[in-house]
């Protein structure tokens, strides 16, 4: 006679294994998995927890908890990430987008808006697109233009622009930094730059430091290699009165905004849901 897994049983299976695994968020992981494969929101797993699983349902479940096992992060298993209350499609080209860097967005979308209703700004590294995208979602009326040196990573941020129903709001670019807009000028210049110390990989969890893009995570020896050109590089594409704004790591914050302080009139310093300064915005 075949065993017969429900959900609630499979649920309470999968947190144990992914326990002993070291898997830091064992059940919500096991949640959102089940729930993506059973096409779902999470709340219908409790309200149906002695559901049995269909035998493709519960292959396809063996199957993502295997390459979660292997480090493989939820986001690239599932394909997709929420940010901003957005669903952005990842793979193991992009980044995955991180709760902190919400705050870069909406200090951007509170600035552009005193820029007048149509604004126009640039991203820089986009991605899968979280930055630029989740900001033309909220200004309707504004114009973007995007800059990535990874190929297959403008391909995602295309389809999330088309799925957002903002590609006729973006340009895409691909090369490296602002290489690609010479002779155009911005309201404002964002940029979540590859920012962590080379000498700091190897203590990364092993989902970022073995599965996401190295050269979205390597910034240099101390990080600061991307903001030591885009401090340098940024004001020739700002109009005055525009700013460039960034995210940092832990301990960066002063030291980034030491960096743009020759070419900038002023600069300012926002903090993280944690407390931590996240974000260091330079007005020209």
């Amino acid at each position: 006679m075949q065993e017969l897994w429900t959900i609630g049983r499979i649920l309470k299976w999968t947190e144990q294994y992914f326990k002993q695994k070291n898997i830091e968020s064992p059940r919500l992981d096991a949640e959102v998995l089940l729930s993506h494969i059973l096409g779902r929101e999470r709340i219908y797993l409790y309200v149906h927890f002695d559901e049995p699983l269909e035998p493709t349902e519960l292959a396809r479940y063996r199957e993502a908890i295997k390459q979660r096992v292997q480090r493989v992060p939820v986001a690239y298993i599932i394909g997709e990430k929420e940010f901003m209350g957005l669903t952005f499609r990842v793979t193991a080209d992009t980044l995955v987008p991180r709760p902190d860097t919400e705050i870069l967005v909406q200090a951007a979308v509170e600035r552009l808006r005193a820029h007048g209703e149509a604004p126009r700004f640039a991203d820089i590294g986009t991605g899968s697109g979280a930055i630029c995208l989740s900001v033309l979602h909220f200004l309707p009326k504004a114009q973007a233009d995007t800059v990535d040196i990874s190929p297959a990573a403008r391909a995602v941020a295309e389809e999330n622009a088309a799925a957002l129903e903002v590609a006729d709001r973006v340009t895409f670019h691909t090369g490296d930094l602002l290489a690609p807009l010479a002779g155009q000028c911005y309201d404002a210049i964002l940029s979540n730059p590859p920012y962590i110390p080379d000498g700091d990989i190897a203590a990364l969890a092993p989902e970022v430091r073995l599965k996401e893009p190295r050269t979205a995570l390597a910034g240099g020896k101390d990080g600061l290699d991307f903001y030591r050109r885009l401090t340098a590089d940024a004001p020739a594409n700002l109009k005055d009165g525009g700013f460039l704004a960034v995210e940092v790591g832990i301990h960066q914050a002063a030291p980034v905004a030491a960096l743009a302080v020759p070419a900038f009139s002023r600069t300012e310093i926002l903090k993280d849901y944690a407390g931590i300064e996240r974000v260091v915005i330079a007005w020209k």
